[in-house]
């Protein structure tokens, strides 16, 4: 039982994290239309967005059987998680539209553009559960359309979520990498630990990668003009 809240919890929190995007885009696409049009346009493109994400994390599921593509899905993973830190969020432009059946359209071609992270990390989360992987993308959808500004602030005001959604992506990468024989085989086990250490560092992997760029970030802030001043100076 608590179990299975856990995963719900897990596959709901990296949901709502790596949405945030598929917010803007159903915001965006559906700003020029009338006002009782555009409540219709969000609500047709969130369920059309739940129901694309299920068959798509379905199928991945079942890719995710084949030990190569699951050695391919955890080293994707693992650079999901790091874009998760690193992203800065750049603005997405979108076009506006006058016509429902158009707004909804871009909003699903959208969320099959961008969803390819989603998918990925809720299937590998998901543990061959696709009656709670199911629920966490059927839950994770309206709230990121109702909430996307609450969403946003509770992001920016509490970082610490986006380092734990990174770090469980990390440890589900080296669960994947575990279920693979051929890994397995070429991995030293460690005592009690046998390979359970490999989900860990993967975890610690991805957090340190993280910290690594916001400190170099942080370093080339404080050099003179951003550090353009030096690269100049070098080049003289």
């Amino acid at each position: 039982m608590w179990g299975s809240l856990l995963l719900l919890g897990e596959i709901l929190l990296v949901n709502i994290i790596l949405s945030g995007d598929n917010a803007v885009v159903i915001a965006m696409a559906s700003r020029n239309l009338p006002d009782h049009l555009r409540r219709r346009a969000v609500w047709m493109g969130a369920f059309g967005a739940v129901a694309l994400r299920i068959v798509l994390s379905v199928a991945a599921l079942a890719l995710l059987d084949i030990p190569a593509v699951k050695i391919v899905g955890a080293l994707l993973l693992l650079y999901i998680a790091y874009h998760l830190l690193t992203d800065k969020g750049e603005e997405k432009e979108v076009q506006g539209v006058g016509s429902l059946g158009k707004a909804v359209g871009i909003i699903l071609l959208s969320d099959l553009i961008m969803s390819l992270d989603n998918v990925l990390a809720i299937a590998s989360i998901a543990q061959n559960n696709v009656w709670l992987m199911a629920l966490g993308i059927a839950l994770g959808i309206p709230l990121i359309i109702w909430g996307s500004h609450l969403i946003l602030k509770v992001l920016e005001r509490f970082p610490i979520v986006v380092w734990i959604g990174a770090a469980i992506l990390g440890y589900t990468s080296g669960e994947m990498l575990n279920d693979v024989e051929a890994v397995r085989s070429w991995l030293p086990e460690w005592g009690d630990w046998d390979l359970g250490w490999l989900s860990v560092a993967t975890a610690v992997l991805v957090l340190l990668a993280g910290l690594v760029h916001r400190l170099v970030l942080l370093a080339a802030e404080k050099m003179p003009d951003g550090g353009k001043a030096g690269s100049k100076g070098s080049k003289g």
